[in-house]
């Protein structure tokens, strides 16, 4: 079951993936060092080392967002068909990390709206003020209106989401599509 980043299940999908990544590069690893012991000739030998070197690097950009992301987890599946309800309101995004200098932001929900992004953070570590300094400066760096706000609680994300009206009563100028790509593309 292949999954896009906005979509319910991505974060689960994902760390398997880099997982398999991972393991995948370590065998790499481990097997071009053992081959240098089945060679006599020291050019193959030095070839195979600065392999074996040169693997570590990709390997370690798969291995560092995944562990930087190991804790968080897919919401469960009752959060998503709640949310899921708010659908014709605006666009949901599910399973975003969002990631600043100070911060990593998983957002089990997102709702791009022609009002602003409301983003639900469930990660108490976020500092709500930097990390809505720092989204609502991506807004205004890509030409959207900065209206971006986290919200820690799951009681006060669904009755924002019941305040709005249905996204069709506002005049479509583009931007909640853009916003809503902005935002799987700042995601890891």
């Amino acid at each position: 079951m292949r999954r896009q980043k906005g979509e319910y299940g991505y974060r689960t999908y994902r760390r398997k993936i880099q997982i398999y990544e991972v393991l995948f590069g370590g065998a790499m690893i481990i097997i071009q060092l053992l081959a240098r012991n089945f060679t006599a000739s020291e050019p193959v030998k030095n070839i195979l080392t600065v392999m074996a070197i040169l693997s570590v690097l990709p390997t370690a950009n798969v291995a560092a967002p995944m562990l930087a992301a190991w804790k968080i987890k897919t919401p469960k599946e009752e959060f998503f068909h709640r949310a899921e309800g708010y659908s014709q309101t605006g666009k949901l995004l599910y399973d975003l990390i969002l990631t600043s200098k100070e911060a990593v932001m998983p957002a089990d929900a997102v709702m791009v709206h022609p009002t602003g992004v409301y983003l639900y953070c469930t990660s108490q570590k976020v500092d709500v003020k930097k990390g809505e300094k720092y989204l609502n400066d991506m807004f205004t760096a890509h030409r959207l209106d900065p209206n971006a706000k986290i919200i820690k609680d799951e009681k006060a994300f669904f009755q924002r989401l019941d305040s709005l009206k249905p996204a069709s009563e506002y005049e479509d100028d583009g931007s909640v599509d853009y916003a809503f790509d902005l935002l799987k593309q700042l995601s890891m």
